[in-house]
């Protein structure tokens, strides 16, 4: 991932030096456990310890030559080895020390997922808690429809957030296994104890049945959720980026000191973090669909998952983390103005009401179609004549016959359709 979208912790993880770290603690396990059935002297595994050490520089230059990044790997280590070094990777695969290796860098990804989701979803808490009860239209097909609270707005957001956190820690357990199984998965040169020891060093669990790989639906399983995250913060980017638009402006995106908008256009505050989201959670979508084209492969194995995962390992995970980051700031920095909601509110002149009048006068014993047209004659006087809905109520005689005055002031209130926010917000924040 370039640069600029890449943020120190994620980086680190899917860092060369972390990666053949992580390939060098797979070969050190695994010595240290065949070390107790004879297979590696004690003494050897003693030096291996000592004296291995990583050489990224080291490793790319041997690799130029011999065209195997594992035996450019294993050559490195032994040079600061010694003879010792030939004890590592006995009966061993390459594929045992990259998809184990490659488990662990899963393993320490999703769980700074993790960790960034759970900022994410106390900030989205506190801004729905402060704006329960905060009016703002409800929009569909772009069109005003009833009354809301911004709160429940972001509540909606919350709880997806929510459902994105259970999908990671489904996907945690799910790429926590690794391999030490040979070749084609037979266990054929070591003891399966091995294997047990190397998983367990590294918290992960044995593949209970793994070809020359760990099988890629663990891998899907993973760049489905990034995909699944990157699209929940969509859905809330795409409503900021709605909502900043100049003729609603109910909130705006933070506008640092110095920050320029348009190079043309000294006037301009742009939402560019919510359209950088929108952006980055199409690229976890290709990703997602090329992890899956990759569970598919040749018998045993082939290597056409290889290339596609050397770019999207590190790149959907660093991305999805920027993501989380920015959103974070976004919603942290988020300017809200209940003054333009009302505003918008009152644009409609009342007419939005029209559903709680025409379920009111239903309550009354009147046929729905009958109601309907009651209603809808009032609202087309409002809406030609530019009066309120409770002015265009409160003189039709068809509307007096089934309520009253004061019926018809409740029905026309924006608070008669918040009577149970405070339920939906217990069943959401007080599990």
């Amino acid at each position: 991932m370039i640069s600029r979208y890449t943020k120190p912790k994620m980086a680190a993880i899917w860092s060369e030096k972390n990666r053949f770290r992580k390939m060098l603690d797979v070969e050190i396990f695994a010595a240290e456990a065949m070390s107790k059935i004879g297979m590696v002297p004690r003494y050897s595994l003693e030096i291996i310890k000592k004296k291995a050490k990583i050489n990224v520089k080291r490793i790319n230059e041997i690799e130029l030559t011999v065209k195997h990044d594992v035996i450019a790997f294993l050559s490195a280590v032994m040079e600061t080895i010694g003879p010792d070094g030939s004890f590592l990777h006995l009966g061993m695969t390459s594929s045992d020390v990259l998809d184990t290796a490659t488990a662990s860098q899963l393993r320490e990804s999703t769980k700074l997922l993790i960790e960034e989701i759970k900022k994410l979803a106390t900030i989205t808490k506190n801004i729905a808690k402060k704006y329960k009860m905060t009016p703002i239209i409800g929009r569909t097909h772009g069109v005003h429809a009833e009354p809301m609270t911004f709160g429940l707005k972001v509540a909606s957001w919350y709880t997806e957030i929510m459902r994105s956190l259970d999908r990671l820690k489904f996907t945690l357990e799910t790429v926590s296994y690794g391999k030490i199984s040979g070749p084609v998965g037979t266990i054929a040169y070591i003891e399966p104890d091995v294997e047990e020891h190397v998983c367990k060093s590294m918290e992960l669990k044995p593949e209970p049945v793994s070809t020359q790989i760990i099988p890629r639906d663990r891998h899907s399983v993973y760049f489905s959720c990034l995909a699944h995250v990157g699209t929940c913060l969509e859905r809330i980017a795409v409503e900021i980026r709605h909502l900043q638009r100049t003729e609603v402006a109910e909130v705006q995106e933070p506008f640092a000191k110095g920050q320029k908008g348009s190079s043309a256009m000294p006037h301009k505050r742009n939402p560019i973090i919510s359209e950088n989201i929108c952006g980055l959670a199409r690229l976890l979508r290709g990703y997602a669909v090329t992890a899956m084209e990759n569970v598919a492969l040749w018998h045993e194995r082939d290597i056409s998952h290889s290339s596609t995962e050397r770019i999207m390992l590190p790149d959907a995970s660093i991305a999805l983390h920027y993501m989380l980051v920015r959103m974070q700031d976004l919603l942290l920095g988020l300017n809200v103005y209940p003054e333009n909601m009302r505003a918008n509110l009152d644009k409609t002149k009342e007419v939005i009401f029209s559903g709680t009048l025409l379920f009111s006068i239903v309550n009354k014993g009147v046929p729905r179609e009958e109601a309907y047209t009651i209603v809808q004659s009032v609202a087309f006087d409002a809406k030609d004549n530019g009066i309120s809905l409770e002015k265009a109520c409160l003189r039709s005689s068809q509307m007096s016959k089934y309520l009253t005055d004061q019926e018809i002031k409740r029905d026309c209130s924006v608070f008669s359709h918040f009577k149970n926010i405070e339920h939906i917000f217990r069943r959401v924040f007080q599990k």
